[in-house]
């Protein structure tokens, strides 16, 4: 027992001083859009074997790479990205603008008050580069920098100032929803329950305004059996009667 334990330790402080060895560079991947690319990467990535854990960010086109100093090199990193054909690695400057652009369809953007609310919070995140309001449509086209800021950053202050953000293009296959939920519904399991549905490409609730907004594809779903098939699980959503802006809600 005593000989097994030693071996045991002698095993784990090998992994240990492994895993202090090991050194990170971070990568900018041109034409890496989204995880299909980022699969692509990571396979070819795997065949070099000094190369360990693998963190993406698809907003900065970005791969921090761990690997190991005594089995690798940057410069043998590099060669593995470019062998892929399509992709290749330049350096990673986290002081460079990375211009990013999004659009967020917000259905509880009924006014002009609206309008102006939004824009006072968007204005105040750090890494904001423009911001165009479209109320007519019920979305707002935004550029930012990525190094400072991202989408999930800009999602989260309006989901606390009380909207609910989904993702907004421009196609004609695509469609939005806006359901009312109880406010116990409005969390993670939700919208990775109505995520998971065929045809839904985003999901965003907001508990404050118990709320729950969906992008999808016109071509496989229509916003009744949207709501048929979210019912189905399990989640209580209902059809909002029409909006009318109060001064309450212009406080908050």
């Amino acid at each position: 027992m005593k000989k097994f334990l030693l071996c045991a330790l002698f095993v784990v402080c090998g992994l240990a001083v492994n895993a202090e060895t090991n050194d990170t560079i971070t990568v900018r991947v041109k034409a890496m859009r989204c995880e299909e690319c980022g699969h692509k990467v990571k396979n070819a990535l795997r065949q070099n074997p000094g190369v360990g854990a693998l963190e993406f960010n698809y907003e900065r086109r970005t791969v921090k790479i761990a690997y190991d100093p005594q089995k690798t090199d940057v410069d043998s990193i590099y060669r593995t990205i470019a062998t892929t054909k399509r992709y290749k690695a330049s350096p990673y400057d986290p002081t460079e603008k990375i211009r990013k652009a999004c659009g967020l369809r917000i259905d509880d953007m009924h006014c002009q008050k609206c309008v102006d609310r939004i824009a006072g919070i968007l204005n105040k995140i750090e890494g904001m580069d423009s911001i165009a309001p479209h109320l007519d449509k019920h979305y707002y086209f935004i550029r930012y920098d990525a190094n400072r800021t991202s989408q999930a950053v800009i999602r989260q202050a309006l989901v606390k100032a009380g909207y609910t953000p989904v993702n907004y293009y421009t196609d004609d296959r695509i469609a939005w929803a806006y359901f009312l939920i109880p406010a116990e519904a409005a969390n993670d399991d939700t919208i990775e329950s109505v995520l998971a549905l065929d045809g839904v490409d985003d999901v965003n609730v907001n508990p404050l305004r118990k709320s729950l907004a969906v992008t999808y594809l016109n071509t496989a779903l229509t916003e009744q059996k949207l709501l048929e098939e979210i019912q189905k699980l399990g989640i209580k959503a209902t059809l909002p009667k029409p909006h009318e802006c109060s001064e309450e809600e212009e406080k908050k």
